[in-house]
């Protein structure tokens, strides 16, 4: 991955706090750099755009970087929040499990974004889960070291809200479609916002930088997977998009915002 290379993380062989660390091989769940992380690479983030190379460095001391292979957990919904995260390669799934058992994907982190910062919503526990979808790297700083970290840097508390204020209102966007639309125009909404986040040109349309499988979209829509299947099935025989196992690809960007819109019959 392009940031695993900017990073130059070496990966050391070793056991400390029940966490594996290795060089070379496969790898377990979780890991960490024994090597210090070039301020470089958080300045390419706009969360830490104009700091001072002076103020990037202490922002880097206070962390140190994690390696999670594809499948494994970041922090789980419940757990103790002891630490704050912030993503600089792979892609994160954050989902909620009810009482109930029902998994409900809330939205997948992007690199430079921020998560699991509990802390800033008053919260001692975690209030979702965190997955790996991809081989992942992130930054973790520890969480009691937020409160300073936001009073230091007044522009990074405000980062975080505007970024918790966009989160908000998307949520109360997918609430309103999930109330009001029909289930097609709530899957191509959410496909072209799952685009906005992490959508690529591929040669036959817009894919995804990571795996979206049809139950994460039936769970971000509201619906079943039966009902993403078909949609998705009848849209694919049209040339609207092409699937996979876990890809989907948006063939015709246009005319599936016309769909989103309800212009489309």
């Amino acid at each position: 991955m392009r940031l695993l290379a900017l990073c130059s993380l070496r990966w050391v062989k070793q056991e400390r706090d029940g966490v594996g660390y290795i060089v070379n091989g496969s790898i377990p769940s979780r890991h960490e750099s024994s090597m210090r992380l070039d301020k470089s690479v958080l300045a390419a983030f706009p969360a830490f755009a104009g700091f001072s190379g002076e103020q990037l460095d202490d922002i880097v001391d206070q962390a140190h970087a994690l390696r999670f292979a594809k499948n494994a957990h970041v922090f789980e919904q419940g757990g103790e929040a002891t630490s704050f995260f912030l993503l600089l390669d792979g892609r994160i799934r954050a989902y909620k499990v009810s009482p109930a058992g029902e998994q409900i994907v809330i939205r997948f982190v992007g690199p430079g974004e921020m998560f699991g910062v509990a802390n800033a919503i008053g919260s001692a526990v975690y209030p979702a889960n965190a997955l790996a979808v991809v081989d992942s790297v992130a930054l973790a700083w520890p969480s009691r070291a937020w409160a300073e970290m936001s009073t230091e840097y007044p522009t990074l508390a405000v980062g975080m809200m505007r970024m918790l204020g966009r989160q908000l209102q998307e949520s109360q966007e997918r609430l309103a479609e999930i109330s009001n639309q029909e289930v097609e125009r709530r899957v191509a909404n959410m496909l072209l916002r799952l685009a906005a986040q992490g959508g690529r040109k591929e040669d036959n349309g817009i894919g995804f930088d990571f795996p979206i499988s049809r139950q994460d979209i039936a769970e971000m829509t509201g619906t079943t997977l039966f009902t993403v299947s078909r949609i998705l099935t009848a849209w694919e025989a049209t040339g609207l998009v092409a699937t996979g196992r876990q890809k989907i690809v948006i063939r015709d960007p246009h005319r599936l915002t016309v769909l989103a819109a309800g212009a489309l019959a």
